[in-house]
């Protein structure tokens, strides 16, 4: 995808603004956009499977600081959006069905730029990187995803070891619960089991789960004395809604897929037979390659601009958008989806003949 594709991302939190400034009905006009128009148009467009030739890759990787400038500003434009939106509620700036419309934008800002861009950030080596993740993941209230995230969905995915793996027949709804849980328990043992090999206590003040739930209590509680309850019940709510997002991203990602098991109780190494990928282009634009994931996964360390797509990958029916929706009628995705992963199977088989 060229370059200038992904700063489409900057319309998203721009229009969110335009949007919650003008008020009534047009509060909604970012989510019915995304979760509307998006899937309807990408329908219509198959995406493509080119990836770069080496020299086009090692081109992008010499300019990776124009596509990280695209991210730093995108981050810069969602803190402004929820800035903003907490100082209107503390005005009472809209009600009624504005002020569910608003909310709903924000809450989608949380996680498809927040979290989203923590997650890009947060698999980077170098220090500014990883405190912009720390920030990106701060303004949705979900620090304790860059412990867990890295050290331990990369790790144990697509095992039932892994919370945000989720199983084939499992209701999204019920995957959220246990994968939220899951994830936080996790990422306090993984801290936990850090800090006691250097002889600490989990209760270290370099829990970064633990410092991290601080910060953000008290970022709550500073914007409620800042702005008011009704901004820190606000800023919760937000947060809770870009979490909902992930997890939802989290669900279709590896629904279904399992790594097999060793005599000796390892599983096999992670490959891009392990995740749920599509090529869409809207989507990857979007959410900056994230839907290449089976790419992401088997190379975690590849920045999304070069990451690349694998024939081998089991593929989604539709962009990520649209099996978000879709997820959320169980009964429906387990009717569009378990017919996949039967495929899926049969086709590792018939490899496996070969």
């Amino acid at each position: 995808m060229p370059a200038w594709s992904y700063a489409t991302i900057l319309l998203i939190p721009l229009i969110s603004v335009v949007c919650l400034i003008v008020g009534g009905p047009l509060t909604w006009a970012v989510p019915v956009l995304v979760f509307g128009l998006v899937p309807l148009a990408e329908a219509r467009l198959r995406g493509s499977h080119h990836n770069l030739s080496p020299e086009a890759e090692a081109g992008r990787r010499g300019r990776l600081w124009a596509y990280d400038a695209i991210i730093y500003a995108a981050l810069a434009l969602h803190i402004t959006l929820l800035a903003g939106f907490l100082v209107g509620i503390s005005v009472d700036r809209w009600s009624g069905l504005a002020l569910a419309g608003a909310v709903a934008t924000v809450g989608l800002s949380c996680g498809a730029i927040g979290i989203n861009l923590g997650h890009e950030l947060g698999h980077r080596q170098r220090a500014f990187h990883q405190w912009g993740a720390r920030v990106a993941l701060f303004s949705s209230l979900y620090l304790h995803f860059l412990v867990e995230h890295n050290r331990g969905h990369h790790t144990r995915v697509a095992t039932p070891e892994d919370p945000a793996s989720s199983r084939r027949g499992e209701w999204l709804y019920s995957f959220w619960l246990r994968s939220i849980s899951g994830s936080w328990r996790s990422a306090w043992a993984l801290e936990a089991r850090r800090l006691g090999l250097k002889g600490q206590g989990p209760f270290s003040p370099r829990n970064e789960v633990l410092t991290g739930a601080i910060a953000q209590g008290g970022a709550v509680l500073g914007v409620g004395l800042a702005l008011g309850p009704a901004a820190a019940v606000a800023f919760v709510v937000v947060a809770a809604l870009g979490a909902l997002l992930l997890e939802t991203v989290n669900y279709i990602e590896h629904y279904g897929l399992s790594r097999g098991q060793r005599p000796d109780g390892r599983y096999e190494r992670v490959t891009p037979l392990h995740s749920w990928t599509s090529d869409r282009p809207i989507g990857r634009a979007l959410l900056f390659e994230l839907t290449r994931h089976a790419d992401h996964h088997a190379n975690a360390g590849r920045p999304y601009p070069v990451l690349r797509h694998f024939e081998a990958a089991p593929e989604l029916p539709q962009g990520y958008p649209a099996m978000m929706v879709l997820a959320l009628a169980p009964p429906l995705w387990f009717k569009v989806m378990d017919p996949h992963i039967d495929a899926e199977q049969a086709r590792l088989r018939e490899a496996a003949a070969a």
